[in-house]
């Protein structure tokens, strides 16, 4: 291995981390959809990489593409370009609808206790939500939200499919440039791998950090306040392009 590949696999993975950490889009989605509907720490880490793959390869395909037919990496930023708006959009219509359903579904579970007495003397409160049955202490006020459960997931991962990795493409035509593939798949390697730790460990920071914090007065807000997290990094995107 030569000097300049060496020094170039050092950079792809800097240039990996840093392009995930500083773009919240990366890991604040699946941070924010897990708490709103309760994934387990193993389900949203296997979301996380699974988009964060269709992200990468995405990108792989459209350079090994331009490459193949010999186009010049201007071209190619200008495809990765349009393809970040129209991920950018669609984090936006995305956040933005779930928003006004989130805001909607505060409205609609306004919890208030009523007090129960029974023959034996035992008396206790349920937890009544309008629109739904007495929710037992324990219940999941999320229990409603199956549609949700099944459909985020891939909501997410056509996003990231669209969403590009903008410095992988240039990362990847100088080696094609040196007719190393070799090099190509080294760089892509680096890349992804370290772009899917980056991002795991960014979720599981965050989730971890959002565990702590004491938000049970928020949570009939969880699914809005999901919605505004996606929102902001869908305008934090576009505003970037």
């Amino acid at each position: 291995m030569t000097p300049d590949t060496i020094l170039l696999l050092w950079t792809a993975a800097a240039i990996a981390f840093l392009h995930t950490l500083i773009g919240p889009d990366h890991y604040l989605p699946f941070v924010a959809m897990s708490r709103a509907l309760g994934w387990s720490r193993a389900k949203t880490i296997g979301i996380t990489l699974l988009c964060g793959l269709g992200h990468v390869l995405s990108s792989v395909l459209l350079g090994s593409l331009g490459i193949a037919l010999g186009l010049a990496v201007t071209q190619l930023e200008f495809w990765e370009s349009s393809r970040g708006e129209l991920a950018a959009w669609l984090l936006i219509a995305f956040g933005l609808t779930y928003l006004v359903w989130g805001v909607r579904y505060a409205v609609r579970h306004r919890p208030h206790e009523h007090v129960h007495a029974h023959a034996d003397g035992v008396v206790h409160t349920h937890l009544h939500v309008h629109e739904r049955d007495h929710v037992h202490p324990g219940g999941d006020p999320r229990a409603d939200t199956s549609g949700l459960r099944r459909a985020t997931p891939w909501i997410l991962f056509t996003i990231f499919v669209f969403g590009p990795c903008e410095p992988l493409i240039p990362l990847l035509m100088y080696p094609a440039a040196q007719k190393s593939m070799a090099g190509v798949l080294l760089v892509t390697l680096v890349f992804a791998v370290t772009m899917l730790t980056t991002m795991t460990l960014a979720v599981f920071v965050c989730s971890f950090g959002l565990a702590r914090l004491a938000t049970s007065r928020l949570e009939r807000y969880i699914h809005a306040l999901a919605g505004a997290a996606i929102l902001f990094c869908g305008v934090g995107m576009e505003l970037s392009f």
